[in-house]
């Protein structure tokens, strides 16, 4: 291939201490681009059935994009996939900082991990290759010090990634660090304290090869300037925050309250993004060559530190009737620093509590009393007393003692911050998400249904295809190694700017009539969608970066086929039709009383999802779409 990568792929054997060339072909990154979609081919190649998570027969699969380090904006992505040790489904989980940019100047694209140490160990990967170290130092290290401590171990910039004590004592939703930026979901960091992998440093000075130059800084500009100007990533996003969302998700209903229980939270404006701008906010921040400045500063205890986002802001808000802002920023850096998922973290104790509260356990744990969380997730991580119990994640916790209809996951992977019976869409998302009860990776429809557009959240319409569609592009934009929030700016400025007024109404019956149009384009073989779609610049910056024609239906057969092999893996892993749901609570309790079309209605909404994939009655791909994709 003429640009966009390195042409490396390293597998490393923890067990033999070993390092050797991983077979992947220019046809293999033609078919994946690489990141989640890449890291899916490979783990459907070499996981069996029976895989313990724990054990040293999983695999790590540590990849970036062909953008990935290009300076192209928000190109900072890199994925973790792994068989998750809380879902017990292969999961994936995204993160930017610094490592993935590292790890290609180390001349690497993406890393293959196997075995398991004997004695706690680091990795460094430089341009000369990849060195086993020992790391007794840094055990017991939090997540700051333990970047700090590997950084000091190798002359100029680096990369590092690291996990905290969680992962060392296997907390099932364990979470990675690199920076301040977290790969948070479905447990990554105790797949690495399974396999005394305490981190990784990364450094080096190679450069991403761009097969046209002058074209390719030519577009960046371009997109970069266009996404400063967009309402959501130049000014509301930047302004705000992820957090700037919750206001408009409290007027629609569906902020996640009191374990899901209700979806509005009288404490809402405390804890919104507006009022940590206005009255804790001290600075901004950003991965690298990012323009759009999500991330929040704040000051805590004396130092400035990463300030919560939107589904930690509710999950340990909101969700646990908690509206003291100061708690949440506090509580947020010491679940980074001990690398603890934020979101499971909340969902789980929510879980506790509602327990406690209908007696089922006699925990002091109660909504609305945050004053000893500080120790409960010290004890989590060290997996002490209860919070051993906890560790566990909240579908085991709820198995143990009976209370599974309190248990608010999917597959194992505790839901994000959207309460879903307001936005049928994200519902059906969460539902069918290929690692559980995730908003990203189910499609994020509540971005049509009320964040950016004003389309109707109770109604079927064209729900089904445009959730399948959205999970396809989101999978194809993440293998390309770009943050998801540049899709924010897919909607057009003017449609964003008009939601709720005649012309975003107008595109919102536009997209709720769709169903029929998406589906028959799904039959369409993708070498005739020879589309350009600007409002969709990641393809264009592929083809200039890689040399490689990138059109609409090419990128889309690409998020296609990440998406079913990932379904496949799970199929393998014992995912069935029954495990496309919501928790009881979602599909029986209705969200206002006088409503009842406030629950769910999942099995018509899965039913034509299924149909719109070409998947059959029980949830399997059908033999003549895995034929198409070239799976199996």
């Amino acid at each position: 291939m003429k640009g966009g990568y390195l042409s490396s792929v390293v597998h490393v054997d923890l067990t033999k201490r070993t390092v050797e060339p991983y077979p992947w072909t220019d046809d293999d990154r033609r078919a994946t681009l690489g990141g989640k979609v890449m890291a899916a081919q490979i783990l459907y190649d070499v996981l069996r059935s029976g895989t313990d998570p724990l054990g040293p027969e999983n695999v790590i699969v540590i990849s970036t994009g062909p953008l990935t380090g290009t300076g192209a904006p928000s190109t900072s992505r890199f994925n973790v996939s792994a068989l998750s040790p809380l879902t017990g489904i292969v999961a994936s989980s995204n993160c930017g900082g610094s490592f993935g940019v590292y790890l290609r100047k180390a001349g690497v694209d993406a890393l293959v991990i196997t075995g398991a140490s004997e004695t706690p160990t680091f990795l460094e990967v430089s341009e000369e290759g990849v060195r086993f170290h020992e790391a007794w130092s840094f055990q017991g290290m939090c997540t700051t010090d333990a970047q700090a401590a590997l950084a000091a171990t190798v002359e100029g910039r680096s990369g590092t990634l690291v996990i905290g004590p969680a992962g060392e004592n296997l907390v099932r939703y364990a979470s990675l660090h690199s920076e301040e930026r977290a790969a948070g979901r479905a447990g990554m960091g105790a797949v690495f304290g399974s396999k005394k992998l305490k981190g990784i440093v990364a450094h080096g000075a190679q450069r991403v090869p761009v097969a046209d130059p002058k074209g390719f800084r030519e577009h960046v500009k371009k997109w970069t300037a266009d996404l400063k100007a967009h309402p959501m990533t130049g000014d509301a996003v930047p302004r705000f925050g992820t957090g700037g969302f919750l206001p408009e998700m409290q007027s629609l209903g569906i902020v996640a309250t009191s374990n899901y229980r209700r979806g509005r939270f009288e404490g809402a404006s405390a804890i919104s993004g507006q009022t940590l701008a206005q009255t804790r906010l001290v600075g901004t921040a950003g991965c690298l060559s990012c323009p759009i400045r999500c991330g929040r500063v704040v000051e805590v205890d004396g130092k400035r530190v990463k300030g919560p986002e939107l589904e930690t802001l509710v999950l340990l808000g909101a969700n646990l009737e908690n509206a003291d802002l100061d708690s949440i920023c506090r509580l947020n850096v010491l679940l980074d620093e001990l690398g603890m998922d934020t979101m499971t973290v909340g969902v789980t104790v929510s879980l506790a509590m509602e327990m406690a509260e209908r007696g089922v356990v006699d925990w002091p744990l109660r909504f609305g009393d945050v004053s000893g969380l500080a120790q409960l997730f010290e004890d989590i991580a060290a997996r002490r007393g209860i919070g051993d119990e906890l560790a566990e994640g909240s579908r085991r916790l709820a198995e143990r003692y009976g209370a599974s209809a309190y248990a608010m996951n999917v597959k194992g992977l505790e839901l994000a911050a959207y309460e879903p019976r307001g936005a049928w869409g994200h519902a059906l998302g969460y539902a069918t998400s290929s690692r559980g009860g995730c908003h990203l990776n189910g499609g994020y429809m509540v971005a049509l249904e009320g964040l950016g557009l004003a389309m109707r959240g109770r109604a079927l319409g064209s729900k089904a295809g445009l959730t399948a569609m959205f999970q396809d592009l989101m999978e194809a934009v993440s293998a390309a190694g770009v943050c998801l929030f540049t899709t924010y700016a897919v909607l057009p400025a003017p449609v964003v700017r008009e939601a709720k007024r005649p012309l975003g109404r107008i595109a919102a019956v536009v997209l709720g009539a769709t169903g029929y149009t998406l589906y028959a384009l799904r039959g369409v073989p993708r070498r005739l969608l020879e589309i350009p779609l600007p409002l969709l610049p990641h393809m264009k910056a592929i083809e200039l970066a890689t040399g490689e024609r990138m059109r609409f239906g090419r990128f889309w057969e690409i998020g296609e086929r990440g998406y079913t092999l990932e379904r496949e893996l799970a199929i393998r892993f014992g995912v069935t039709a029954a495990d496309d749901t919501l928790p009881e609570r979602e599909l029986t309790e209705r969200l206002e009383q006088d409503d009842p079309r406030s629950v769910v209605p999942m099995d018509k909404l899965r039913s034509r999802y299924y149909r719109q994939r070409r998947w059959d009655a029980n949830g399997q791909p059908r033999r003549a779409l895995l034929k198409r994709l070239s799976i199996g």
